[in-house]
């Protein structure tokens, strides 16, 4: 049995290709963005990877969630209420963003994109949905929009079996990622026997279970033997109680991954300033801003102070990253600098740390770009969630 579904809200298409690896068909894909749309076209419908036919309504003139209607679109799929067998999508989340101070984003309209996802699930009727959006949804400031969304999936007959975080790097994305996902059941198919989310697939190096967490190391080639002295004396000798002998084989054992082409179109880094090229020189291997000298320190962060601690900070080689943001091509932005080298990581870095693979491509400006690798849904969790709907359907 092929399961079938349709992305809202697809962005670069995060879930889309998470429903393509988990075997599931995607008939029909909305999503507003130009530069996203432009992605989500290439990587589906220009390679022949995907025998994929998808009722396309993307980009600025067709792509507005707000003017499909989803009576239309059911229709133009052929389908009959309660055949879909399941909706996604990803509302956009700045407004419930956890960066926003005090009660910004409460007022934000496009916090209003939750409830309209909805409208899609009342009228096609599928038998489950998977909403995800980012930690903030669950604050006290945001509960109208909660509560009402599932009010109204309790209205239309629907069971919440889910509503509460997950972190991606629970299921082998080496990241540290934390996003929430609300997953409903049509009452006539649910059961006791239904669960979710499925178990991690990964766990903490201190669990004593394995796999363990995927670090960063994985999606960077192999650190150079050059480099182990600087990661023990910069990292290592004064923040773990390892032996030297130990880092050294602790450094050595670490998953790496392949080289990245140099004709990838994702090859690209920002070009860094020579003043940020000194200060990069100047932050330890694993360090952040505030490991750097006090003569490359930049005057804001000087003095005492003491937010935003990652910037201009070194990816964590030996564990899983930070989160990949919307701000991941700028190293003012968080801990975006190349775990070695004297640049920030490029878009292929962020778009691995996704667990995204290296033929898909990402278009539009090197901030368009970013903002979709951000954006995304991490297709490895995502396919791992779509699998436990499908087997429990099943």
């Amino acid at each position: 049995m092929t399961f079938k579904a349709i992305d809202l809200f697809a962005g670069a298409g995060g879930f889309t290709l998470s429903a393509l690896e988990a075997g599931v068909d995607v008939l029909a894909a909305i999503e507003f963005d130009k530069a996203a749309a432009e992605t989500y076209r290439k990587n589906f419908t220009n390679n022949n990877r995907y025998d994929l036919k998808v009722d396309m309504r993307v980009g600025p003139e067709e792509g507005d969630i707000n003017a499909v209607e989803p009576a239309e679109l059911r229709e133009s799929l052929k389908l009959k209420e309660g055949e879909l067998d399941l909706i996604l999508g990803g509302p956009p989340c700045q407004g419930f963003s956890s960066h926003r101070f005090k009660n910004a984003g409460v007022d934000d309209p496009r916090n209003k994109l939750l409830l309209r996802y909805f409208e899609f699930v009342k009228e096609f009727q599928p038998k489950a949905f998977l909403v995800e959006n980012v930690a903030g949804l669950l604050w006290k400031r945001h509960e109208e929009y909660l509560d009402k969304f599932l009010n109204l999936a309790k209205a239309a007959n629907y069971n919440i079996k889910f509503c509460d975080i997950l972190n991606a790097k629970d299921y082998g994305v080496p990241q540290n990622r934390k996003r929430v996902f609300i997953y409903g059941i049509r009452k006539d198919l649910d059961s006791e026997t239904i669960t979710f989310p499925p178990n991690p697939t990964h766990f903490s190096p201190v669990s004593g279970k394995l796999p363990v967490w995927r670090p960063a190391s994985s999606i960077f080639e192999k650190i150079p033997k050059t480099l182990f002295q600087e990661f023990w004396e910069d990292y290592f000798s004064v923040k773990t109680k390892l032996t030297k002998e130990q880092a050294f084989k602790f450094l050595s054992e670490l998953e790496y991954g392949k080289e990245i082409r140099e004709k990838d179109v994702c090859n690209v880094h920002m070009q860094p300033t020579k003043e940020m090229i000194l200060r990069f020189e100047d932050t330890p291997l694993n360090g952040s801003r505030e490991d750097a000298g006090e003569k490359h320190r930049l005057k804001c962060h000087s003095n005492g102070y003491k937010g935003h601690k990652d910037v201009y900070g070194r990816i964590f080689i030996h564990a899983p990253s930070n989160t990949i943001t919307t701000g991941c091509n700028n190293p003012s932005k968080g801990r975006f600098v190349h775990p070695w080298k004297n640049h920030g990581i490029t878009l292929r870095h962020a778009a691995r740390l996704q667990s995204f693979p290296d033929w898909f491509n990402f278009y539009g400006s090197s901030t368009e770009q970013a903002r979709q690798v951000g954006n995304a849904v991490p297709p490895q969790l995502g396919a791992a969630l779509i699998r436990e709907v499908c087997d429990r359907l099943n």
